[in-house]
């Protein structure tokens, strides 16, 4: 009796990453998982009556703890691209956006320092931590839109795809550096160095300027939410009272009470509240490319400048609802971080 070589299920009108076998990155929506990739191949779309979902396999996620059986979960096909391209060779730098490989997935982050040990550190704007990377760990972030990457990568500067599983091997055994040394490191920076800018331009941890007095009553910030729809969006409002170590009772600048009697307020812990980001005038106009927060629904919304319009309009892409919108220019302003206590302000690595 001979074997039956193993079948594939046949090829479909989908886009070439969405055939069965091909390989592609998921993205998942659940807390604590958005903002990474993970590897995995296509099987199949589990039914007719939905055009849009796909069966895909895992490759380094399993059901069980032994890793014998790989997971396999329907994804919808907005949350399924190909494998992003990687140079062969990078020299990363500060405040770049890049994919770090960590737990088995690639994370999105911003590098805020370069070791003198060659590494760098990562921070990740979803989960506030920042953890150490090895240049091999690391990769220039892009994006899937509109049926390319963006920015593009030369053929011939891009990583083999028969070495890429050996990299992602070698890559897991590297040791990355925990939050709780990090801390210990960062506690020690802070206390070598004689001052950190502040968003004012003032100066931390110089006896002029401390945290309590950045978030004290009457402050204006900016607040942001965890919750589904409001990811990527930072809204201004004033701190009513401190109501603890690290939380705040904010009142909405904008955003008023169901019964539209007030403005509304709600508590913050310090990792969803920052100082207003200092003004950034823009002599020119925006470019291709550029990170910039959009003014719409009372907040600023994180995006990417993903088409240059001629009146000084623009087309912006948002990471978070795969959506594309047009802003005036007065809409946009750079996309800053707040990070360990200084903004950082976006850096153009898209175009480098």
């Amino acid at each position: 009796m001979t074997k039956r070589k193993p079948t594939t299920a046949p090829a479909t009108n989908d886009p070439p990453h969405l055939q069965p076998g091909s390989q592609v990155e998921i993205s998942s929506n659940d807390p604590g998982f958005r903002g990474s990739w993970y590897t995995g191949v296509i099987i199949k779309r589990p039914s007719s009556k939905k055009p849009n979902k796909f069966l895909v396999q895992y490759t380094h996620l399993f059901e069980d703890e032994a890793g014998t059986t790989p997971l396999k979960e329907t994804i919808d096909a907005v949350d399924i691209r190909p494998l992003a391209p990687r140079e062969s060779t990078r020299k990363f730098k500060f405040s770049e956006e890049v994919d770090a490989y960590y737990n088995d997935g690639w994370w999105e982050g911003v590098i805020t320092k370069e070791l003198e040990n060659g590494n760098f550190h990562v921070y990740f704007k979803r989960s506030k931590e920042q953890l150490e990377f090895g240049e091999e760990q690391l990769r220039l972030h892009r994006e899937w839109i509109n049926g390319s990457w963006t920015p593009p990568l030369a053929g011939d500067e891009q990583v083999k795809e028969s070495d890429r599983a050996v990299t992602e091997a070698k890559m897991k055994f590297n040791k990355v550096v925990t939050q709780e040394k990090l801390k210990r490191d960062n506690a020690a920076s802070k206390k070598k160095s004689k001052s950190v800018l502040a968003g004012s331009g003032e100066k931390l941890g110089s006896g002029k300027i401390t945290m309590d007095k950045i978030f004290c009553k009457g402050a204006p910030v900016e607040v942001t939410s965890d919750e589904d729809g409001f990811e990527g969006a930072w809204f201004a409002g004033t701190i009513v009272k401190v109501v603890g170590k690290g939380r705040y009772l904010v009142q909405y600048e904008s955003l008023r009470t169901d019964d539209d009697t007030d403005f509304l307020k709600e508590e913050f812990d310090d990792l969803h509240i920052r100082p207003c980001p200092p003004e950034i005038v823009m002599a020119d106009r925006f470019q291709k490319l550029d990170e910039v927060d959009a003014f719409y629904n009372d907040g600023w919304w994180v995006g990417v400048i993903s088409k240059v319009l001629s009146d000084s309009k623009y087309e912006v892409y948002f990471k978070a609802t795969k959506e594309e919108m047009k802003f005036e220019h007065s809409e946009l302003r750079l996309h800053q971080d707040w990070i360990n206590g200084k903004w950082v302000a976006a850096f153009q690595a898209l175009k480098s």
